[in-house]
């Protein structure tokens, strides 16, 4: 058999997901605004950028753009438990369109401010906060529950080849037009999400009926994801990096414009390269079976993330930075759906939704103030510093939390045994 021939296999066991139908419709859906997404989160970094030349806003901006993830992802999480779960994001895509046409119109009238930057951005963070939790506890009813961690791996997939492609169309549109048609061109595309949610046949989400307050069913997702201890473990791993790690990214117009001189097409190649290596980190894990060895993969690519963040701020070459970024993003992956991979085989389904928002907290909710601290010490001690700094808290953590991991290896197989639907016992060695 041909090298080749020999490959098909794990290609199609790799996108084994798509042969549903309701996640093909999601898969394309999202990979359409995902793509405007990156567009604008690019344009956003560098209309304010130019606006300010300010690191400090820089952070600020994306501060306000996720702290209310931090803040209100709880009250998402229940949500989630407790509605339809597909009319709950038809809702939140229709704001997010509606946030992001804003925006657009303010910047192609020649009106925007810093300030119009940052309420949109606290707007599309509201929205965001009842969405990301939605969308990760509603991809379980989209498949069988066998390829649950191959559609996780797929939506990462999914996330950072629009990753490549947004910040790459967005460098040559800012070079060519501006920032505005970068944010309308983010406004339509939410219709694919829209169109692609009310294609779908999905069962009507049962919501539990625990006769419990919203504060107490808040309260019961918090305590289940602290006294599990692989998911403690998790999450707090993954907080760390989010809060130390992560907001490299919010200073990357920083590197393209002062370090690098490279400008926005650098910014665009600078965000494409980590899109890049996240997208091969993705495909690695969409071809794995089964969740053996997922704990020392999550321990080893965050420390690897780390170190490769520290390179990256030793650079002074556009090439060579680029080439730097591409171990950024494939470690960054790599923890993020690996985590959430184990998260999701834990948890019961009826507390999926509110498990999932203390997920999102420590993946998106810790990145604000992250980005507002590297703000703040960009303006004081240089952005390459402040990369290498928070490279190297990456490190520290995962060798923490590596040392814990023989520790909880059991239980951790225990939990995805007692979430299996219908009790069946798992086939999965531990994490």
């Amino acid at each position: 058999m041909s090298s080749s021939a020999s490959q098909v296999p794990s290609v199609h066991h790799a996108l084994r997901s798509l042969r549903h139908r309701n996640y093909r419709l999601f898969f394309g859906g999202q990979l359409i605004s995902l793509i405007g997404t990156w567009m604008q989160n690019v344009a956003q970094s560098w209309l304010v950028y130019r606006l300010t030349g300010s690191e400090a806003l820089l952070g600020l901006v994306g501060f306000a753009g996720l702290i209310p993830v931090f803040l209100f992802a709880p009250f998402g999480g229940a949500i989630a438990d407790r509605a339809d779960r597909r009319r709950v994001l038809i809702g939140t895509q229709t704001a997010s369109l509606l946030a992001a046409l804003v925006l657009a119109l303010l910047t192609l009238l020649g009106t925007v401010t810093v300030w119009h930057v940052v309420v949109t951005a606290v707007a599309f963070g509201i929205v965001n906060a009842v969405d990301i939790p939605t969308r990760q506890a509603f991809v379980p009813s989209l498949v069988e529950e066998t390829d649950l961690a191959n559609a996780i791996a797929l939506n990462s997939s999914m996330f950072n080849g629009a990753r490549i492609v947004g910040p790459a169309v967005a460098g040559v549109v800012l070079a060519a037009v501006g920032e505005g048609w970068c944010f309308a061109a983010n406004a339509v595309s939410f219709l694919a999400v829209i169109l692609g949610l009310a294609l779908m046949k999905v069962p009507v989400h049962v919501p539990d009926r625990q006769p419990l307050s919203t504060m107490a069913r808040i309260a019961e997702g918090f305590r289940y994801a602290w006294e599990k201890a692989p998911i403690r473990a998790l999450l707090l791993l993954l907080g760390f990096v989010s809060l130390t790690g992560m907001p490299y990214a919010v200073l990357m117009p920083v590197f393209a414009d002062r370090i690098l001189h490279g400008g926005a097409r650098a910014l665009g190649l600078l965000m494409a390269a980590s899109g890049c290596g996240a997208l091969a980190g993705a495909f690695l894990l969409a071809s794995k079976r089964g969740l053996r060895g997922l704990g020392r993969w999550i321990a080893i690519a965050a420390a690897g993330f780390g170190a490769s963040l520290i390179l990256f701020s030793l650079s002074r070459t556009l090439w060579l930075s680029i080439g730097l970024l591409v171990p950024v993003g494939f470690t960054m992956i790599v923890q993020m759906a690996s985590s959430n991979t184990l998260v999701q085989s834990m948890v019961p389904d009826k507390l999926r939704g509110r498990v999932m928002s203390v997920y999102s907290m420590m993946f998106l909710g810790m990145a604000p103030f992250g980005s507002l601290l590297a703000g703040a010490l960009a303006e004081r001690f240089g952005a390459p510093t402040t990369v290498a700094a928070g490279g190297a808290v990456c490190v520290v953590a995962a060798a923490l939390f590596a040392r814990r991991l023989p520790a909880i290896r059991e239980e951790g197989r225990r939990l995805v045994e007692s979430s299996r639907r219908g009790g069946a016992p798992s086939h999965n060695p531990a994490p």
